[in-house]
């Protein structure tokens, strides 16, 4: 059976939108994409490394899908990162059973969410890896199947923006299992989810 580990970057009032890139994701009007740049170094690269040791997958919901697409195949076709990302095995969550996928080596999970998720966490045997896709992490907490989130906390406060957990979010009980400070301040905290608690959803 499958891991599920979500990669977070988080300002210090939970804002998650846009970290990346200006344009990443306007939304809203908001106008600070971008703002995790600032805070990237090289224990956070070791730490992400860290969590895709051994194998891993991309699960991801269209939007993110989308973004990482446009982001490195358009617009970094060179770089390794977009090497990384375009062989690895992609897996798109959609209602839309006939979204087009844009990346080789993506699969389709149309349908609904929790329900695809669960099937493929029991049938693969790699960490599923997430980045972003908000609104799909939010499903699979809901349901139990996500195992352990990271979360880079930077230090810093926007006041506006999309937030990663909304009010309505059922309430989960989480162990720290390991913590990180990088010399740019940010806060690396991974999370297991309780076990117990995951079991009765």
């Amino acid at each position: 059976m499958a891991r599920i580990v979500a990669i977070e970057h988080l300002t210090l009032d939970g804002v998650f939108q846009a970290p990346a890139r200006a344009d990443e994701d306007t939304r809203n009007g908001f106008e600070h994409g971008g703002w995790g740049n600032p805070g990237s170094d090289l224990k956070m690269q070791e730490a992400i490394g860290r969590a895709m040791a051994g194998g891993w997958s991309l699960l991801a919901g269209r939007t993110t899908y989308e973004d990482l697409y446009e982001g490195w195949a358009v617009r970094q076709p060179a770089s390794p990162m977009t090497t990384a990302l375009t062989d690895v095995r992609k897996f798109v969550v959609s209602h839309d059973a006939r979204y087009a996928l844009l990346w080789e080596n993506s699969t389709l999970l149309s349908g609904e969410a929790a329900a695809t998720v669960r099937e493929l966490k029991q049938d693969h045997d790699k960490s599923l890896i997430m980045f972003g896709s908000g609104a799909l992490l939010r499903t699979l907490m809901q349901h139990g199947l996500v195992d352990e989130l990271m979360l880079m906390i930077h230090p810093l406060v926007l006041g506006e923006g999309i937030r990663l957990f909304e009010t309505g979010q059922a309430p989960s009980r989480l162990n720290l299992s390991s913590h990180v400070v990088t010399a740019t301040g940010v806060a690396i905290l991974t999370y297991g989810f309780d076990v117990q608690e995951t079991a009765a959803r």
